[in-house]
């Protein structure tokens, strides 16, 4: 049963196959992006459980495309919207496990793709597995940390992974191991319009009391050094080959450079902030100055972090 929530929904929409789940036409996007920027998905699909998921997208048309998104911590939703249909895994996706490793003493962590990284970080701590502390400094949701390679003081996703579930953009559900990922730095041969749904991470055995003593050094250490408390979108630039790219841009003189209502952090510069008014195109564009200025100044090409998505106004 298809539930169209909170705005007339176009005669289109009988177009659209059914699902157990939500569907909303031209649903807001920018109420949760960490940015709060952005146009609306032209159909934004909460899918009650994975079943429901693989059904709908399998009696998609092909030509539409499918944008999975998890919290938006790493995301410019331009000021057009998305086209297409966005996927948005809900709650009962986020479901965090322990079950025995493959050697005996083992233990791994099984997540949903809408877990978020600190709460599978807390629950290998308390089942004293040690390694995915890192995880508590990704402020994304299984999923996206998956796609990406995500990473975070000295360690990335594709150290820890073991496997993930997904659903292909034909509908199909399917178990893959990390090595078919392809893992590069922040990136993934995830194919387009698959939806991660489920993963799981293997550490080593350790104590509960240093786990959390990283976890908590961890924190101390993003809070001092982060702007965790403004509209932001987490780091802006891959670090390139050798360097920093925070440095590039304090180098540059970008530190502290406003567009419209957009700034470069003064607290880390390798952020983007909205200070309270700002589109998505002035956070966008004022990120391609920063690049500019870094070409000019070092001759290095500073690389998008941040997926930018959908269309300009």
């Amino acid at each position: 049963m298809v539930e169209h929530v909170g705005m007339e929904v176009s005669p289109v929409c009988t177009a659209l196959p059914p699902l157990r789940g939500t569907v909303q036409h031209r649903g807001s996007l920018a109420d949760f992006i960490w940015f709060r920027t952005g146009g609306p998905a032209e159909w934004l699909v909460r899918p009650d459980d994975v079943e429901s998921l693989a059904a709908f997208v399998a009696a998609l048309d092909p030509e539409v495309p499918v944008l999975p998104v998890g919290v938006g911590s790493n995301l410019i939703v331009r000021d057009g919207g998305v086209p297409g249909v966005v996927v948005r895994l809900p709650k009962a996706m986020a479901r965090v496990s322990i079950e025995p490793g493959a050697e005996e003493g083992s233990w791994r962590v099984r997540a949903g793709g809408a877990a978020m990284g600190i709460t599978v970080a807390s629950a290998a701590r308390d089942a004293g597995i040690a390694g995915l502390e890192f995880l508590r400094g990704i402020p994304g949701t299984v999923g996206g940390a998956v796609r990406m390679n995500a990473g975070a003081y000295g360690r990335d996703a594709s150290d820890v992974l073991v496997e993930l579930t997904l659903v292909t953009r034909n509908g199909t559900v399917e178990t893959w191991p990390a090595a078919k990922l392809g893992y590069t730095y922040r990136h993934s041969e995830l194919p387009a319009g698959a939806v991660v749904v489920e993963a799981l991470f293997e550490g080593t055995p350790g104590d509960k009391a240093e786990i959390g003593a990283e976890m908590d050094r961890i924190a101390a250490e993003r809070e001092a050094s982060q702007p965790l408390r403004s509209r932001t979108g987490g780091s802006t630039f891959k670090n390139p080959d050798g360097g920093k790219a925070w440095a590039l841009i304090d180098a540059a003189g970008c530190r502290g450079l406003v567009r419209g209502d957009a700034q470069v952090s003064e607290k880390h510069c390798n952020f983007l902030l909205n200070l309270g008014n700002a589109s998505s195109a002035d956070i966008e564009a004022l990120g391609e100055e920063v690049r500019a200025r870094v070409k000019a100044q070092s001759g290095i090409e500073l690389e998008w972090e941040i997926q930018r998505v959908g269309v300009a106004e």
